[in-house]
């Protein structure tokens, strides 16, 4: 017992670049959780249409199918901690634009189509920066309490949803772009005063070919890490899986708010009601994955249970009255919580240090295309199913790939999920 103690004190998970790594997130993920659901809302509002609704969230997502795959190559050699706080002070920057151009009572749809587009290359940049530097940050056989700690922090940031909703519909967009604008560029100062040394640049620098250029580099390390994705059958079979648990996202992001909304009077409060009920549960499963360790041996049966299970639900909650949509999403809840714990803690852990990025952002690329794939052919299917049946015939889908994909690939995926960690 006293040598457990021991070892627990000579690793601990809040070491001070942690912490700092931690709070910064909190407070961009707060503001940009906020002026999000705002934003669509406001489009909403301004075009009343599921299919323009679907091109506004499409344009956001088009650049994560291929910055995330040559940012992923390029953030194995170059500082990831440095992108985390220059696109935070960027992200800053352009909010605060937008917030001036709306309060001076100016809009045009084409140009906002287009700064999503920037918007959405920025966060796809970020996104695999931010997660290939945060398992470095996490020391030894903390990597389900770290990963724990992330999701419900994600979650409590979905706080901010009826806050902004309410404050939306009372003073307007422009003032909580602003706030979101001051909480990217607190959190950019506060990430400045990360000291983790990057070693795997130095390694790196070892495996680059001096006669090639920086562009050329960076078109190899990109082949590279889809034949590192190739040759880790374990690692591919949970990438194809994510793109199709992607797609349903994707289709789901189209449908939902635009179907309470039409169906129900203030629908976006019976939205957040429903939905509320999944953030309830994911806090809770947080805080049960952070005190409660899983055994390894039943991480992979675990999740791939989890895996049908949410899609299941997620599939026929809105055919259901609201109470029984709120138990279902409640439900849902835990299991993504417990999905994403296992899943992310175990492939970070897993992926070496310097072919994090490349992992990442292939990844990144995967979903993506799933996601984007998923808006636009729910944008088009309303127009000729009705938004539930759209909607549950992609979650059956996503139930399928689970069992052919995760469950025949039984062998190599349990050997990542059950190693461990």
């Amino acid at each position: 017992m006293r040598q457990k103690k021991t070892n627990q004190s000579a690793n601990p998970l809040w070491t001070r670049d942690f912490t700092i790594l931690t709070l910064g997130s909190v407070v961009s993920m707060l503001g940009n959780a906020m002026s999000g659901f705002a934003l669509s809302l406001m489009v909403l509002d301004i075009s009343g249409s599921t299919l323009l609704f679907a091109l506004y969230i499409s344009m956001y997502t088009l650049p994560q199918i291929i910055m995330p795959v040559f940012s992923g190559a390029i953030l194995d050699r170059f500082s990831r901690k440095k992108t985390i706080y220059t696109l935070d002070f960027i992200s800053a920057g352009l909010y605060l634009l937008m917030a001036v151009v709306l309060f001076i009572g100016w809009f045009s749809f084409p140009l906002f189509l287009i700064y999503c587009f920037i918007l959405g290359s920025i966060e796809s940049i970020y996104m695999v920066a931010y997660e290939s530097f945060y398992p470095l940050l996490i020391s030894e056989g903390n990597y389900q309490k770290a990963y724990s700690i992330a999701s419900v922090l994600e979650t409590f940031s979905a706080v901010m949803i009826p806050i902004s909703t309410f404050l939306y519909n009372r003073i307007g967009m422009a003032p909580l772009l602003f706030v979101n604008s001051i909480c990217f560029a607190v959190a950019a100062i506060m990430e400045t005063q990360i000291r983790k040394d990057e070693q795997y640049i130095e390694s790196q620098k070892l495996t680059a070919s001096k006669d090639l250029g920086h562009i050329r580099q960076m078109f190899k390390d990109t082949k590279e890490g889809f034949q590192y994705l190739y040759s880790e059958k374990g690692l591919l079979a949970i990438a194809v899986y994510f793109g199709f648990s992607s797609f349903a996202m994707g289709v789901s992001s189209v449908i939902t708010l635009p179907y309470f909304k039409s169906t129900f009077a203030n629908g976006e409060y019976i939205y957040m009601l429903v939905w509320g009920s999944a953030l309830v549960a994911r806090a809770i499963g947080g805080g049960l994955h952070y005190k409660l360790k899983i055994p390894a041996h039943l991480r992979y049966g675990i999740a791939l249970a989890v895996y049908i299970l949410i899609s299941l639900f997620e599939a026929f909650y809105l055919f259901l009255p609201i109470p029984f949509m709120m138990i279902l999403c409640f439900l849902n809840g835990l299991g993504g919580v417990t999905s994403y714990t296992i899943r992310i803690s175990a492939t970070q852990s897993y992926v070496p240090d310097e072919k994090k990025g490349r992992f990442n952002g292939v990844f990144g690329m995967i979903n993506t295309i799933g996601a984007l794939g998923g808006e636009l052919i729910a944008g088009l299917l309303t127009l000729f199913m009705p938004e539930r049946l759209v909607l549950m015939s992609a979650l059956l889908l996503c139930a399928v790939s689970a069992v052919v994909v995760i469950g025949g690939g039984r062998k190599s995926v349990s050997a990542i999920y059950n190693r461990q960690q």
